[in-house]
């Protein structure tokens, strides 16, 4: 016991030490490439490219980490939703009676609206198509109006396409980032979702 207890306290001052040395070495690295950066000096158009760069992996990030916690989010959810439907399918099938095809299908039926119910309350679907069919048609006005010269690109005529193309540019984007602003309140709780326009009644 005591010879198996040495053998494993060198191995792991083993691993400890080189451990150390790749820590050593990953901070020696990168305090030589902040050494490199400082010397350079980059002009302000490179330090615009480099963090864009970073950005978009930062960005790439996020959508990932988004992705995975709603996923688990809604799959709990679905989880509580059919769970409480089966609750009372169940207990509405426990009466002590005979069961006949009419009630098991008068609760089957049951169980299937209380599920649909749920599910298009909390997931919002029909908010979901109307946003996201006004922002398409909103891009598809854009993208006709800037190709016709019409609406608010009329002013800019032969030889200043670039400028047209920027302004459309910026608008369309400016359509994107409301649609995932309406997203991100019809992800929130009820109480707390405060769409900026509420889609006509059906």
């Amino acid at each position: 016991m005591s010879l198996l207890t040495l053998v494993g306290v060198y191995f792991a001052g083993r691993n400890v030490s080189s451990l150390q040395r790749l820590e050593a070495h990953l901070a020696s690295q990168q305090e030589s490439l902040w050494q490199q950066k400082v010397k350079n000096s980059p002009d302000l158009n490179d330090r615009r490219k480099l963090y864009r760069e970073e950005v978009t992996t930062a960005v790439e990030q996020y959508q990932a980490d988004s992705r995975k916690y709603r996923a688990i989010h809604n799959g709990l959810q679905t989880l509580i939703v059919i769970g409480s439907a089966s609750t009372t399918t169940i207990a509405a099938l426990d009466t002590g009676k005979e069961l006949t095809w009419q009630s098991v299908t008068l609760t089957a039926i049951s169980f299937a609206i209380t599920v649909a119910a749920m599910f298009t309350g909390y997931y919002k679907f029909r908010e979901r198509s109307y946003f996201l069919q006004q922002t398409a048609d909103a891009i598809e006005e854009e993208v006709n109006a800037v190709r016709l010269g019409i609406g608010h690109y009329s002013e800019y005529g032969p030889g200043r396409e670039d400028e047209a193309l920027k302004k459309f540019t910026q608008r369309v984007e400016d359509h994107r980032n409301e649609q995932r602003r309406r997203q991100q309140q019809l992800d929130q709780p009820a109480d707390q979702a405060t769409p900026s326009s509420q889609p006509p009644a059906a």
